[in-house]
This record gives C-alpha cells, sequence and structure tokens, in this order.
C-alpha cells in the first residue's frame, strides 16, 4: 500500500508559476514510477507527466511541454511538477500517482491516487 499526499496547489494569474509536491510513503518498490494527472470539471481525466523509479526518464502530455517539468527526490520520496507559463487551460484538480513505468502512466494504467490539489488560473 502507498499513500500519496500532494500539495502546492493555488490561485495565480495566468502566466504564473506553481510548484506541486507529491510525497509517497509505504511500499513504494513495487511501483517506481510516479506521475501527475489532472482532471478539469466535466473533462475525463488525462496524464500530464510521469518520471521513471530513477528519475532518468520522463514523458509529458503534447499540452504542457516545454512548460511543465517533472522531478523527483527519491532521498524524500518525492515528486515534483513545476508549472509555468500557465493558462486558464491547466485549471484542474492534480492529482499524483504510481504505476509500473511512465509508459504504463501515460496510459492512465496506476495503482495508487493522493487525494488531489486544486489548482486555479485567472485570465
Amino acid at each position: 500500500q502507498v499513500e500519496l499526499i500532494e500539495s502546492g496547489g493555488g490561485l495565480v494569474q495566468a502566466g504564473g508559476s506553481l510548484r506541486l509536491s507529491c510525497t509517497a510513503s509505504g511500499r513504494t518498490f513495487s511501483s517506481p514510477a510516479m506521475g501527475w494527472f489532472r482532471q478539469a470539471p466535466g473533462k475525463e481525466r488525462e496524464f500530464v507527466a510521469g518520471v521513471s523509479g530513477r528519475g532518468s526518464s520522463t514523458k509529458y502530455a503534447d499540452s504542457v511541454k516545454g512548460r511543465f517539468t517533472i522531478s523527483r527526490d527519491n532521498a524524500k520520496n518525492t515528486v515534483y511538477l513545476q508549472m509555468n507559463s500557465l493558462n486558464p487551460e491547466d485549471t484542474a484538480v492534480y492529482y499524483c500517482a504510481t504505476g509500473i513505468s511512465t509508459t504504463t502512466l501515460a496510459t492512465l494504467q496506476t495503482l495508487s491516487w493522493g487525494q488531489g490539489t486544486q489548482v486555479t488560473v485567472s485570465s
């Protein structure tokens, strides 16, 4: 069992930045990859970014490439999502999750979910 706790969400103006954090505890060895997902009102949950267990491989949704950066600090068991140049279309509840690999995460094959953190970008 893995427990994930997200933090760092909030309200920002378009063009601003936020840094999300997700700390994992429990038996993380069975699900080394971690990723970020988001869900806006009335829309399905979508993949945003994923990082491999060692942090050497990343994957991004086309909509966030060049703006978002995913990274991890394994000593702290934490994954981050640095979000720059935010726009209102980025408004959503952001969730972190564990998985087997970035490839499986990108197809929404996840093992554990966090509770989510709200990101709101105003015009």
